[in-house]
């Protein structure tokens, strides 16, 4: 059970500071990279050693191929991530709503009108995929190496943040269904009618990262 309340903690963050970071400050791409970034950092030496800080579906998916985790904690993983991803948004949602910002945003993904340089359909499938491919397959790299125990929660914090400098102004940077999903949910509307791009995409990425890595690195 600690670690399904760990992996909603850490998700909870993630999407707290990161999404929060991202309206907030208007969309800054340094400072929303370095807050999805360092959200992972942080949570990284907290929890990591509980439930190994996936804090994202599409990670968990990548342990399960690569036999790290189980089909009854993967589904446990990522049900406590969409309920944590739930809860950051909604402490966002309040902590806007007293503000003069507004909750119509939250930090919602997109494609089309809702991307901030008008991205088509496929750009943001073929965008998601992409980003997604590059984060999982650096998580799976690093943290096959004992000896990258130290290190794996700042490499992986800084290939978040690197993968959100080029995605951003794309789709708002996704490469998570969880985060994806909570904002989404609350928002309604045209964000929840387009998220299926940003869990099915961060999906693919993420199993064409598992096989690649199975293929060329073992």
């Amino acid at each position: 059970m600690k670690k399904y309340i760990c992996e909603g903690i850490g998700t909870c963050v993630l999407v707290l500071f990161g999404c929060g970071t991202a309206v907030i400050s208007g969309g800054n791409l340094i400072a929303t990279s370095f807050a999805f970034g360092l959200s992972i950092i942080a949570m990284a030496y907290v929890i990591g050693e509980v439930s190994g800080c996936h804090i994202n579906p599409a990670v968990s998916l990548a342990m399960f191929l690569n036999k790290k985790l189980d089909r009854k904690d993967f589904i446990w993983y990522v049900v406590a991530q969409v309920i944590g991803a739930l809860c950051g948004t909604l402490l966002l949602y309040l902590i806007l709503s007293s503000s003069t910002i507004g909750v119509d945003n939250l930090g919602a993904n997109g494609y089309g009108s809702l991307s901030s340089v008008r991205l088509n359909l496929l750009g943001a499938i073929v965008t998601e995929i992409i980003l997604t491919f590059v984060f999982i397959y650096t998580i799976l790299g690093v943290t096959s190496d004992k000896k990258k125990d130290s290190i794996s929660g700042i490499v992986i914090g800084l290939t978040l943040t690197f993968v959100h400098i080029i995605g951003i102004n794309l789709t708002g940077t996704s490469v998570n269904p969880a985060r994806s999903l909570a904002p989404a949910i609350i928002l309604g509307g045209k964000a929840l009618s387009q998220v299926w791009v940003f869990i099915v995409a961060p999906f693919i990425g993420s199993l064409l990262a598992s096989y690649t890595f199975k293929y060329l690195n073992k």
